[in-house]
Order: structure tokens, then C-alpha cells, then sequence
């Protein structure tokens, strides 16, 4: 019986691929996600193969624990799935390649995680504000209305996550064409 090596090849990043990586991290960052998350997710979102955690370690220059916590944080968000290559024991990933399917995952995560807790607390809060009197009118008030923009974002979301990507890319394309038709431009 013959021992089988696996022998992948990494080639080196172009400047391109290595600008679009750092900023991927840096715009991470700004989102609140962490820059080696964001930097790995872009590297597999340009990968035109699944690659192994020693290849995104290599490619990248981070350390292999920290690339196996930011694949747990990818996977957890669903953008990224482990994907088996024949020959090869370990484990690859890759990331979701169609773009709007990507932006829709990532929409039902944040909103999952930072916009569903906050109408939990804002409905909570105004019930309590009700039955207290410590609770200024005012601030009362400035809840509702916190938590109207977030029912009416969230009912708006709810309606566009349901259009198939054909029709929502036709929607988003309508732009000011929309704008002057429903006569709401200045």
C-alpha cells in the first residue's frame, strides 16, 4: 500500500488580491467584525478552489489557532462551509460565491443578532415605562418612536427578504426612477 501526499500549491497573492484582503479586514472592523475574520472571508470569497486551514495560515500569515476560531465565527455566520476534497483528509472551505445570496445571509445574521434584541428591550422598556412612573413622558415617547422605526425597518425587511434576487436586483436598479414615479423626490 502506497502513501498518497497530497501536494497543493499556493501561489503567490497579486497586489490586487492583497489590497482587497487588507481592506475586507479593515472595512471588518468598522462593522464590528474581527480584521482576521473578515481578511480570511475575503481570501476564500476570492479562492478559486476550497482551500485548508495551512493554506489560509501560509497565504495569510496568521496563526493557525486564530484561523480556526475566525472559521468557527465564518461558519457560525453561514458565509463560509466546509467542503471535503478527494485525496486530502483535511478539512477545506469555501465561501458562499453568489453575492446577493451573501448579502441576504449576512442581513438575516445582524438582524438576527443586533436588531431582534433590540425590539425585544425596546418593547420591554415601554411596557415597564407604562405600569412606572419614574419613566419620563419624553423618554417614553422617544422609545416608541425608537421602536416604530425599528418595526417599520424590520417589516420592510421581512417583505424584501422574500422577493426572489432577480426581482430584488430589478427593485434596487429602479433607484430614482422609483423615487420620481412615487413623486417623493425634492
Amino acid at each position: 500500500m502506497s502513501d498518497i501526499s497530497v501536494v497543493t500549491e499556493i501561489k503567490k497573492m497579486s497586489p490586487v488580491e492583497e489590497k482587497f484582503i487588507l481592506h475586507w479586514g479593515e472595512m471588518g472592523v468598522r462593522w464590528g467584525i474581527n480584521r482576521t475574520v473578515a481578511q480570511i472571508h475575503a481570501l476564500l470569497f476570492i479562492a478559486p478552489k476550497p482551500m485548508n486551514a495551512e493554506e489560509i495560515c501560509e497565504e495569510l500569515g496568521v496563526a493557525r489557532s486564530n484561523v480556526s476560531n475566525s472559521l468557527k465565527e465564518l461558519q457560525n455566520w453561514k458565509i463560509v462551509k466546509v467542503v471535503h476534497v478527494m485525496g486530502d483528509r483535511r478539512d477545506h472551505f469555501e465561501s458562499m460565491k453568489d453575492v446577493w445570496e451573501l448579502f441576504r445571509v449576512v442581513l438575516d445574521e445582524r438582524k438576527r443578532r443586533e436588531i431582534d434584541p433590540t425590539l425585544e428591550i425596546l418593547r420591554d422598556c415601554i411596557a415597564q415605562a407604562e405600569k412606572d412612573k419614574e419613566t419620563s413622558e419624553y423618554t417614553e415617547q422617544r422609545l416608541r418612536e425608537l421602536q416604530g422605526f425599528f418595526e417599520t425597518t424590520n417589516s420592510w425587511y421581512e417583505q424584501v427578504r422574500k422577493l426572489p434576487v432577480s426581482a430584488l436586483t430589478r427593485f434596487l436598479k429602479l433607484g430614482d426612477k422609483a423615487v420620481k414615479l412615487l413623486g417623493l423626490g425634492g
